[in-house]
């Protein structure tokens, strides 16, 4: 070769590529599949309490208690995974989960608002974390950075379909047979999702890396100033997609078109899938932090649109481009939070992320629940949170960048025998 011969460049990241490598395609197509009940069970839970002679705010009450419930145990699971791997915690949660769902219908009249919801309530807890699982076994399954960056963006941009997908295939089995139906395929769905992923071998030879902690080097804490600021600004993230879906509802009334109140949510959801293929194609030269700065001040201005009252057509138009721009701000979000997470604490800090995001769901639909009527501050609180985020987020720029370049997925072991076939 001559010596001013320019340097060969390293082969196109294919998605094809990505999903032909040992694993992947089994461990992302399991973990959509298992998580499906996130979407399909809040809904199917509340046509069953409809149709069963309840009132619809209870049966939204015990939808909106399944997905609480859900939220706030991820942390206790994601400890869980850490100390005993993750086919221990899967399996368990997964046959609970998919019990307390068969069991409900069950109940019949017999149980009463004090049982059902009980049983709502367990099912939430007992849900499989498989997105905090999933993420943690990237670095193990894909050594490759560029893979694995490509990975974590369709890992990320596929979330939103199961809000899609999930509703839709509930409605159809609830017209075709009945609400009981629903929530038996729910649980069937979750249960053979959850155990593809808990008996793939990356699942079930996955370790985290033991904390090491002595009197002069205690174990360190999940309390570090970066994490802790980046966990409070993604509660901003998912106060906008919570408003979002609110405002969707306000202005499907306001112009007496109900479709749009799932219309609108899909364009986000269809957004951010899209992103999420774009980004995950295309290597870049910016630091995460970097990525994370201007992909929440893109998000932010995404929104911005909304407070001019689009009609119909623009409004789901607009809300496609924040949409692009959520799989980039939870990607790095991800990759931030394993530089800035402890050893041994990794699986516990993504569960942390996915309940600031929820936390902050339930705020923005709380308090866009009681501004429906007033148009212009109901389609302004997307932005509001945000603002928030991207405010939280500049203000931590240095505490975000980890003290040393320590590599993805340090806190991992590798796997014996990865590309042998099971």
């Amino acid at each position: 070769m001559s010596p001013t011969a320019p340097p060969a460049q390293a082969p196109r990241i294919t998605y094809g590529t990505v999903l032909g490598s040992p694993y992947v395609a089994r461990l992302l197509g399991g973990t959509l599949t298992g998580r499906l009940p996130n979407g399909m069970a809040p809904v199917a839970i509340l046509l069953w309490a409809t149709t069963s002679g309840s009132s619809i705010a209870f049966g939204g009450l015990l939808s909106a208690l399944y997905g609480l419930s859900s939220s706030v145990v991820q942390p206790v699971k994601g400890r869980l995974m850490d100390r005993h791997g993750q086919t221990a915690v899967h399996l368990p949660a997964a046959v609970l989960n998919s019990a307390l769902l068969v069991t409900l219908p069950l109940t019949g009249p017999y149980g009463g608002p004090g049982l059902a919801t009980t049983l709502v309530v367990a099912a939430g807890l007992t849900t499989p974390p498989l997105e905090a699982g999933l993420r943690a076994l990237w670095p193990s399954v894909l050594p490759d950075a560029r893979l694995r960056h490509a990975a974590l963006a369709l890992d990320t941009g596929t979330q939103g379909l199961l809000y899609i997908v999930g509703p839709l295939l509930v409605a159809a089995l609830a017209s075709a047979y009945n609400p009981s139906v629903a929530l038996t395929v729910t649980a069937v769905l979750g249960l053979a999702g959850t155990t593809v992923v808990a008996l793939a071998p990356p699942s079930r030879r996955w370790r985290s890396t033991p904390s090491v902690g002595t009197l002069h080097c205690p174990v360190r804490r999940l309390t570090s100033p970066g994490l802790l600021l980046l966990l409070v600004s993604l509660t901003g993230i998912g106060f906008a997609i919570g408003a979002m879906n609110v405002w969707s509802i306000a202005i499907a009334e306001h112009h007496e078109q109900d479709m749009l109140s799932g219309i609108i949510p899909a364009a986000f959801s269809t957004g951010s899938f899209l992103g999420g293929l774009v980004y995950g194609r295309r290597t870049w030269s910016r630091a995460t932090t970097d990525q994370l700065i201007i992909a929440s001040a893109a998000f932010l201005a995404g929104w911005l649109p909304l407070a001019t009252q689009p009609a119909p057509f623009a409004a789901t138009a607009a809300v496609a481009v924040p949409g692009a721009f959520l799989t980039v701000v939870v990607a790095c979000a991800y990759v931030t939070t394993d530089a800035l997470a402890p050893a041994g604490r990794t699986s516990e800090a993504y569960a942390w992320l996915i309940l600031s995001i929820g936390v902050g769901q339930s705020a923005g639909t709380a308090l866009a629940g009681r501004l429906t009527e007033q148009t212009l501050a109901s389609a302004a609180l997307p932005a509001v949170g945000a603002a928030f985020a991207l405010a939280i987020l500049l203000a931590a720029r240095r505490q975000l960048r980890p003290a040393g370049h320590r590599p993805p997925g340090r806190h991992r072991r590798p796997l014996r025998g990865r590309h042998k076939t099971s």
